[in-house]
């Protein structure tokens, strides 16, 4: 529980009307359900329902992925930025996505808390959303970077494919 105490302490210093409050609390009470609701004993580990809404083939990461968007909902209803929400989204993606991968997805999810890191930024966005939307904007600069990096590399090695496969040389 001192976790908890830890992040209230936090989260006092933001300034939110009661009813803001409330949708806070209530998706700081999702994400901790999702990501870290099981203490795993002896250990420092946490986990939540999300790795066990996995271990059901496709629905449950489509479930996980629900309750994941509602967080990116009440996100939006407070203001937060499109660059935010894009982080956001992201990181719910990597999640669904290779959450849907068998066994290794599983283990993933264990690992990878999306939850936990949508609430992170929701909560800097609150105490200082000028900074946050500064480094979402510079995450998704480089995201889109490495996607078209990957594209440009899959289209090269295709071509090379293509080449070696019809034995044409003069092409290249």
């Amino acid at each position: 529980m001192p976790e908890v105490a830890a992040r209230r302490g936090r989260r006092d210093e933001i300034s939110l009307t009661e009813a803001e409050q409330r949708r806070y609390d209530r998706i700081e009470q999702l994400a901790d359900l999702l990501d870290n609701a099981i203490r795993i004993p002896g250990t420092p580990w946490r986990f939540g329902l999300d790795p066990i809404l996995g271990l059901m083939p496709g629905l449950g990461d489509a479930i996980g992925a629900v309750a994941s968007s509602w967080i990116l909902i009440e996100a939006a209803r407070f203001g937060v930025s499109s660059a935010v929400l894009l982080r956001m989204l992201y990181n719910v993606a990597i999640d669904t996505a290779l959450g849907t991968v068998p066994g290794a997805g599983d283990l993933f999810d264990f690992v990878w808390k999306s939850d936990s890191k949508n609430l992170a930024l929701l909560r800097r966005h609150l105490e200082q959303p000028d900074r946050t939307s500064r480094a979402s904007r510079r995450l998704l600069v480089g995201v889109i970077a490495a996607l078209a990096g990957l594209t440009i590399g899959c289209l090269v090695a295709a071509a090379f494919l293509i080449k070696y496969l019809l034995g044409l040389t003069s092409l290249f």
